[in-house]
């Protein structure tokens, strides 16, 4: 079969034999794409440097049994940054696990791809004190094209206003009558819903400026963290690990 061009972002290599890579890709119109990097490992391959996470490449491809083959690679977009940065590269590894996971061979979604870009791009210009409210608006929304997006005016169960709590289960605040009734409740401030509504409408170029309290960025994060291990059926190591991180 002739070979076919694919512009996709690197989320993850794994080892393949004594010199080969596989690589978990996301296209551009988001659907996962896995390719086999031949010699990819040797120290002379030309390939190496473009098979690390972040990279965004314009690959030629052609079609094999069970995987795609890497015919030619050229690098579009490096962000190097996030490799070469650990605080970077924390946070942008929640970036890739997370659309590891949530990308599906087969099956198109270019809005993950949107917001893999712009979250990448997000991470790698933030202030140090502000990757936190990135990797907060890359998961509130990422949650939110997974078709679970939080509901943070009212209640999730009665429509009351005034809400006490979160729902992980629901997907949404409850007030203080439903909430006792709900499945995996955590009690979030009001400041911190106010910040998630903030980070769901802000464009991730603009998520840096909101200027967000430490403070509730980290109370967004571990409600977030909680959201995402209720409802994506996937173990997440890079988002434990920044949990650890944070302490």
């Amino acid at each position: 079969m002739p070979a076919y061009p694919l512009r996709a972002l690197v989320l993850r290599k794994t080892k393949l034999g004594e010199a080969d890579l596989i690589l978990t890709l996301l296209a551009t119109d988001g659907r996962q794409v896995r390719a086999v990097a031949k010699g990819a490992r040797n120290p002379k391959s030309r390939f190496g440097a473009r098979s690390e996470p972040y990279t965004l490449l314009d690959l030629l491809l052609h079609t094999g049994r069970t995987l795609e083959v890497i015919a030619e690679a050229r690098t579009v977009e490096s962000h190097e940054a996030l490799r070469m940065d650990f605080d970077r590269a924390v946070h942008a590894a929640v970036v890739a696990d997370l659309l590891d996971k949530a990308s599906v061979e087969g099956q198109s979604d270019e809005r993950l791809y949107g917001l893999a870009l712009a979250s990448l791009d997000a991470l790698e210009g933030a202030p140090v004190e502000q990757l936190l409210s990135v990797t907060d608006a890359f998961l509130v929304k990422g949650m939110a094209m997974l078709g679970y997006r939080p509901q943070l005016s009212v209640c999730v169960e009665c429509g009351a206003e005034a809400p006490a709590a979160f729902s992980l289960e629901a997907g949404g605040v409850v007030c203080a009558s439903c909430a006792p009734l709900a499945a995996g409740v955590l009690r979030v401030g009001p400041d911190a819903l106010l910040a998630l509504g903030a980070l769901l409408g802000a464009r991730m170029a603009e998520v840096a400026g909101l200027g967000i309290p430490a403070a509730v960025q980290r109370e967004c994060f571990t409600l977030l963290r909680a959201f995402v291990a209720t409802h994506v059926p996937a173990r997440l190591k890079a988002l434990e690990f920044l949990a650890t991180e944070l302490g």
